[in-house]
């Protein structure tokens, strides 16, 4: 195996004194750890390029036995260098590649989670500030693109307008209006302005996720609803400081 990607710098360490792994997130072939002999002083193959979230091209192949991914070389495409050198960026930013890493990519979806990643580390870098809820909007487009996209145009049992708002079955993981939410059964409430950035999260890129201004009470609905999206559908959970599998 001989390979030449667009990557992403997801995290580093050294497992020898001068040597380094590399778990990379890659344009084709979703996540990859790959170990770099030499990595932590060649000044010549991986200088400035194994920094967390740094955005490479890598040249990767396989062992002589077939058992590891070595890195051969390395080049800096670019460098999100304020994240680096801002503490509140960073807690987000790992939240985000934590979340990721617990979910795994699929390499046939490789190429759209590497896209909006890549997106996602752009903007935060850009960015003058940016709200703490950030990491729920990427877990949302994560489930979306991973088949939880929700209808919130359209009540899913009678086909009914939502523009009154609407119940989010957190079991079903659809929408559905007033008149039609069961009784006994788990549902959220998501206001109309709820729905309308819930579905601009899932069609467009994390570059304007930086317009909305919704009010605190809506900023809390979305959270309700993506926490329970991702509990539910992802098996996922936020427990002493990483993201666990539920079941």
């Amino acid at each position: 195996m001989d390979l030449t990607e667009n990557s992403i710098v997801l995290r580093t360490g050294k497992f020898r004194e001068s040597d380094v792994w590399v778990k990379m997130l890659t344009a084709n072939h979703g996540m990859l750890t790959v170990f770099a002999f030499g990595g932590s002083r060649s000044r010549k193959r991986f200088t400035g390029c194994l920094d967390s979230y740094n955005y490479i091209l890598s040249r990767v192949s396989s062992s002589k036995n077939g058992q590891f991914l070595n890195l051969q070389e390395a080049s800096l495409l670019e460098s999100y260098s304020n994240i680096r050198v801002d503490w509140k960026k960073q807690g987000l930013v790992a939240n985000c590649i934590r979340f990721l890493e617990a979910l795994g990519v699929n390499p046939v979806d490789a190429d759209k989670i590497f896209l909006i990643t890549k997106a996602l580390l752009l903007f935060i870098n850009k960015a003058e500030s940016v709200h703490p809820m950030i990491p729920l909007l990427y877990r949302f487009r994560m489930a979306a693109e991973y088949g939880y996209a929700l209808d919130a145009s359209r009540c899913y049992t009678c086909g009914q307008s939502l523009d009154a708002g609407a119940f989010f079955l957190v079991t079903d993981g659809y929408c559905v209006c007033k008149s039609c939410k069961p009784q006994g059964i788990m549902s959220l409430y998501a206001s109309k302005e709820c729905l309308d950035i819930l579905v601009h999260i899932q069609e467009y890129s994390p570059e304007y996720w930086g317009e909305y201004k919704p009010s605190t009470e809506v900023w809390r609905e979305m959270g309700r609803i993506i926490d329970a999206l991702v509990r539910y559908h992802l098996g996922l959970e936020w427990a002493d400081g990483r993201f666990k599998k539920m079941y």
